[in-house]
């Protein structure tokens, strides 16, 4: 005859940070965690409520569902996000920008995962591939929902200003901004996945940083109008910055490289 009730376990050992010599706790403790992940709109509450929910689906076998959840957010929110980028100089911008925006974001995650599966495993992570892609997902997923939360604001000065290179610098705050919280969530992933050190991590997001800094300016023009759909020359994006700050104002599709961004 099977029991009502099952057995009662003692909870895991919390975690103890050595890095700020905090007690974490272990994820799947609160009930509330291991509620399941329905749908985009479920994934989309759980990484703006209740990010802790998002991590532990993801450490549990048939995760794969979540992570497809969340790789779906951020390619139609970078899509919409780039479309409001695109209003800027409207025409051919209207569908390249979205379609830059959406592969610049997903080619440095792709470039940059080998590398942190690496740092994690050489920090003590005791996570799987997998659970690592779907943390990285989960960091495009949360980045991409701010930018659309971002996206009136941008729009609003689209419409009002004729500066390319301010335009530019107000959508990369809004990245960076973003980006933040999505190193703050896969941070805590790390963390939760036993990792004895966040160095490794801290490293990783300096790697991350850069490369996104460069598709911005391998992929460009985002903002403004060109002859061709990619640069015909390589830039680093420092250089790139500096000469799009000398020539502000918007030109025909005949202008010069100098006035990409």
């Amino acid at each position: 005859m099977n029991e009502p009730n099952q057995p009662q376990f003692p909870p895991p050992p919390p975690i103890i940070s050595p890095q700020a010599n905090e007690t974490v706790n272990v994820l799947g403790q609160n009930p509330e965690e291991r509620i399941p992940i329905h749908g985009v709109i479920g994934a989309i509450e759980a990484m703006l409520r209740n990010p802790r929910r998002v991590l532990f689906q993801l450490g549990q076998s048939g995760s794969g569902a979540v992570t497809f959840a969340l790789v779906l957010i951020a390619i139609v929110c970078s899509l919409v996000y780039g479309v409001v980028i695109g209003t800027f100089s409207g025409g051919d911008q209207l569908w390249a920008a979205p379609l830059k925006v959406c592969l610049g974001l997903f080619i440095a995650a792709l470039i940059c995962l080998p590398s942190l599966y690496i740092f994690a495993c050489l920090s003590g992570s005791q996570a799987r591939l997998v659970e690592i892609a779907g943390m990285v997902a989960g960091l495009l997923a949360l980045m991409t929902v701010l930018l659309i939360g971002f996206a009136p604001v941008a729009w609003v000065f689209s419409q009002s200003t004729e500066s390319i290179a301010w335009m530019g610098a107000l959508h990369l705050v809004f990245a960076l901004i973003a980006l933040f919280f999505g190193f703050r969530f896969l941070q805590s992933g790390f963390v939760h996945s036993a990792a004895k050190s966040t160095i490794g991590f801290k490293m990783w997001t300096v790697v991350f940083l850069l490369v996104i800094l460069q598709m911005s300016t391998a992929l460009r023009p985002f903002v403004g109008t060109a002859e061709t759909f990619l640069p015909t020359q390589k830039k680093f994006f420092l250089a790139h910055w500096e000469e799009s700050m000398k020539k502000p104002k918007i030109v025909e599709a005949s202008s010069e490289p100098s006035t990409r961004y």
